[in-house]
């Protein structure tokens, strides 16, 4: 039994969609999202379901990265409670002349407004739980 571990490159708005479809849902802990200013990453690390194999409910974890991330902004999200729960429910991106928005949304309202002026993300998948 071989063991499929995902890696999804996005740097355009379709390859952006496929990560977004395979995210949603996904659980992440406040204590997982983490941006790197220096480096201009934005990391989450998540907990999704298998949905590239029909019929598996395995969950995956996978990091989700933002390359290129020049600002990160959070609403809603209330940071001293590092162990709640979020739930990933879309990832929207919106492009302001020769900038990106990348908007994750999460359930209760919250969300996170990245900002960039290229468009890479990649979904890498660590191990089956």
């Amino acid at each position: 039994m071989s063991k499929y571990l995902a890696k999804i490159l996005g740097n355009d708005p379709e390859s952006l969609k496929m990560i977004a479809a395979l995210s949603s849902g996904a659980k992440v802990k406040v204590s997982d999202i983490k941006y790197l200013s220096s480096n201009k990453v934005f990391l989450l690390s998540i907990e999704r379901m298998n949905k590239e194999k029909e019929q598996d409910d395995k969950k995956i974890n996978s990091i989700l990265r933002f390359d290129f991330i020049t600002q990160s902004k959070s609403k809603n999200i209330d940071q001293s409670r590092q162990e709640m729960i979020l739930e990933l429910l879309s990832i929207d991106y919106l492009k302001n002349n020769d900038d990106y928005e990348i908007t994750l949304i999460f359930n209760n309202n919250a969300q996170i407004v990245l900002s960039s002026d290229t468009l890479e993300c990649r979904l890498e998948d660590q191990s089956n739980i």
